[in-house]
Formats: C-alpha cells, structure tokens, sequence
C-alpha cells in the first residue's frame, strides 16, 4: 500500500490528492481562467463541436450549424450537419438547451403537486403528460377511478391529441414554407384551446387531471360546446385534404424523404406515428387499453411507406379517429362522481369552486372553518404534507401524440415520490434523425424533423 498522495481521491473529502490535483490553480493548465470580483471563471470548450471538426478537416466536407431557432428547427433543438455540398454525411442532434429538472423537482413535492410539474413537459399534449402520471400514482394507491372521471380523462385526451396533430401541421407546414399551413393549423388549435380552456379553466398545463379523478367536474354546457367543437372539425379537416394532401408540391416535397423501416423503428425504440408510418399498429389504446379505450370503436391507421408522407396522412387520419372516440363518450357518458371516495386522497376534487372561478366556495371555507375542526385540520394536512402512498414500483404507458410516454415511479411509503424517470417519446424518437437524414440534402433535413414532431420540453425534462 502506497502513500496516502499516491491515492486518487480521498474517501473522506471526495477530492483530488494526488499532487497535480492538490492545487485547484493548476486548472488553468486545461481551461482559460478569468479574474472576476467573485473569484476565477473557468472557460471550458470542446464536446461535439470539436470532435466534428477535427472529423471534417480532412476534405472538402463542411460543418455547419442548425438551430437552435424557430424557423427550421424546433425551437431548442441544435443540429450539427456534416456535409459535402448540400448532401448530409454526418448529423448529431443537440440538446439540453431547455433543460428543467422535472424528474428532480417531482421529488421535493406530494404526489398531488407533481401534477403542475409532469403537464409542463410535453406541452402540446399536457393531458397526456397527467394521465400518464396519475395512472402511475392510481396504480400504486391500489385505487379505481370512478367510470366517469375515466370517460372525461379519454375525452380531454382525445381533444388534446387533435390540438397536438394540428401544431405537427403548422409548424411542420411553416418550416417547408407552406405558411397557409401555419395559419391554418393554429386557427383550429385556438378551437381546441378555446374548448379546453373552457373545460378546464386552462389554455395549457391544465393540471385538471388529478390523482383518484379530475379537479372537478364539467361544466354544465360541455356536452353542447364539445358537440360544437367536433361539429367544427368536420367541417374544416377535409379542407387540409383539399390545401395538402392533393397538392404536388407537399406531396413530392415530403414522399421517400425520411425513410425510417420498421426494422429501424424497433432498433431505436421508435413509437408513435413514426412506428405506424412503418407498418406497424401498435398504438397503446389498442394493445394495452387503459381508461376504457377498450370500449370504443376506433381504427389505428398505418401505411408502408415508411416517409414524412406517411406519417403526415397517418395523423391527419388520427384526428379524425380521435372525432370518433370524443362522439363515443359524449353517448357513453353518466352522472356521477369525478373522484374516488377516499377522503384521505380527494383533494381538491371534493371542493366547490367558489364565484371567483377559482379557490373554495364560501360554503365550503364556512363548514371547515367555523363547523368541524377536524374538518379543518385534515384539509390543512391533506394540502401542506399530501397523502402516503404505499411502498412499491411501477410503469405505466400510455399513447401520447407522439408515442409511447411511460412513468416509472417508486414510492417508499411517503408523501413524495423517492423517482420518477419518464421515457419520453420526443426523446427516443430524436435518436432516428441520423438514420433519417444522412445521405440525404439539407433540404430535407427540416421534412424529416418536422415528421418526428419532437417537443423539447419533453425531451429536456
């Protein structure tokens, strides 16, 4: 056994013993250091951007950079192009520019809190993002959801999941040029906004979905304003057939780019209309229902092609698939409660909004506070600590816009999850832009991105 110097780290400290690590100013041997009235500032390059680089001197290949800006990429994303002439040899997607800390936050909160973090992730499709979560909790609860609640949880997800398809259409439509199609596509996304805010009480990051239900109830018109609304989308969806689907310009500037086979699909984990594009109809309502997706007549459409043409027909089809499913509940749906019965997990489900919109009713706020301390001080524990849940661990899945969105939570018995890790399917997806765009232009590069439909807050989380 050496010295004590001879060691790489010390286990008491953590830290660096050896004698070129002793002295933390050596680090301006690796990393320019500035002076500051704070102490010293390290810079510290290299990462992908050095290592293309160095790749790229050899020859007539170009680097470049795409993004992170709105309009070509989304958003947040960065792409590293290789490329000889306008041909991609090489690409690498960028990320983190977004980054959140959703999984870390979700610890340091009750399960019921958890809610307003999940729905800001994928924020297209918010309702998803809770659904998935709460089945998760309701899983390790042990609880039922009342048969209404999970009818409204399908109808609030199938609106969604329209409001999703028609921004793919928007801003996919935008980045090729097509700007009627971003005119177009946020037009019918203010209805859905409009309805849901009217549901809800929210244009987004509803957190209506709860934990044992809903927050509360619908509305007392919501049958005539949803009747309303699907009325609308069947009137103006064939128009995108009319503006797109017969248009040879779309069609030629979308079919055999961003080919993807199935086989490559399964490889990377691909899910969503990405994997349906490729042939395969695995949609999770259909193979493994929750919320009572398996009473409800739907078709999952699928195609061969395996291109960014594919998979625009395939969710131009889905929302009017998902028109079918909210028609369906509208037939299905009957009084009842929104919230399981346990007193010890309904909040705030079991609380009337009072005139404001928001808040307890006077009539709730005066049973509790002048009535039944018991009331009071059980309201007060319910909100401040949350309810336990039992020890164990679980994963749950459900079909978001853009696939399979998954929560795997763990629970020690306590009022806040210990994990919860999130396969999110933006994320996965975004690994099949290499094999989408390599060898193919630049050009088509935007088409391929755009068929993926990734959303940065959810692959940031």
């Amino acid at each position: 056994m050496g010295a004590a110097s001879d060691h790489i780290a010390d286990v008491t400290t953590g830290t660096d013993t050896t004698a070129a690590g002793s002295d933390s100013t050596g680090a301006a041997d690796y990393a320019q250091v500035r002076e500051t009235t704070e102490g010293p500032i390290y810079s510290v390059s290299g990462g992908d951007w050095d290592d293309v680089l160095s790749d790229a001197v050899h020859d007539e290949r170009m680097v470049i950079n795409m993004g992170p800006q709105h309009p070509s990429t989304h958003g947040v994303l960065r792409l590293v192009l290789e490329m000889e002439g306008e041909t991609v040899t090489q690409l690498r997607s960028v990320i983190g520019y977004l980054h959140t800390g959703i999984e870390k936050n979700l610890e340091y909160r009750t399960w019921t809190q958890g809610v307003t973090f999940v729905t800001r992730m994928d924020y297209l499709a918010p309702l998803a993002n809770e659904m998935g979560y709460c089945l998760a909790v309701e899983k390790l609860l042990g609880v039922e959801v009342p048969r209404r609640a999970q009818l409204l949880r399908v109808l609030l997800l199938e609106i969604n999941r329209i409001g999703s398809h028609l921004v793919y259409i928007a801003t996919g439509g935008m980045e090729l040029g097509a700007t009627t199609a971003m005119t177009l596509g946020f037009r019918e996304r203010e209805e859905v906004l409009h309805l849901l805010e009217h549901l809800t009480g929210l244009r987004m990051n509803h957190a209506f979905i709860r934990p044992g239900g809903l927050a509360q109830d619908m509305p007392e018109d919501f049958h005539q304003k949803v009747s309303e609304f699907v009325k609308v989308m069947d009137e103006r969806l064939p128009l995108y057939d009319k503006l797109f689907t017969g248009q040879p310009i779309w069609r030629n500037r979308l079919k055999g780019v961003g080919y993807l086979p199935v086989d490559a699909c399964l490889a990377l984990g691909v899910t969503g209309p990405v994997l349906r594009s490729a042939g395969l109809p695995w949609d999770l309502r259909k193979v493994e229902p929750y919320s009572l997706y398996d009473e409800f007549e739907f078709d999952i459409p699928t195609a061969t092609e395996a291109d960014c043409w594919a998979r625009y027909l395939i969710r131009v089809e889905e929302m009017h698939q998902s028109l079918r499913i909210i028609r369906q509940v509208l037939k299905k749906l009957e009084p009842g409660p929104v919230m399981v019965e346990d007193k010890k997990i309904a909040w705030p489900a079991q609380l009337s909004i009072g005139s404001d919109g928001m808040g307890n009713s006077l009539e709730h706020v005066r049973k509790i506070m002048g009535q039944s301390m018991e009331s009071l001080i059980h309201h007060f524990k319910l909100v401040t600590e949350g309810f336990k849940v039992p020890p164990g661990q679980v994963y749950v899945p459900v079909e978001s816009p853009r696939g399979e969105l998954g929560f795997h939570m763990v629970s020690d018995g306590g009022t806040r999850p210990v994990r919860c890790h999130v396969r999110e399917p933006s994320f996965v997806n975004l690994q099949s832009m290499p094999a989408m765009a390599e060898g193919g232009l630049v050009a088509d590069v935007i088409a391929a991105i755009a068929s993926i439909d990734p959303v940065m807050g959810g692959v940031d989380r």
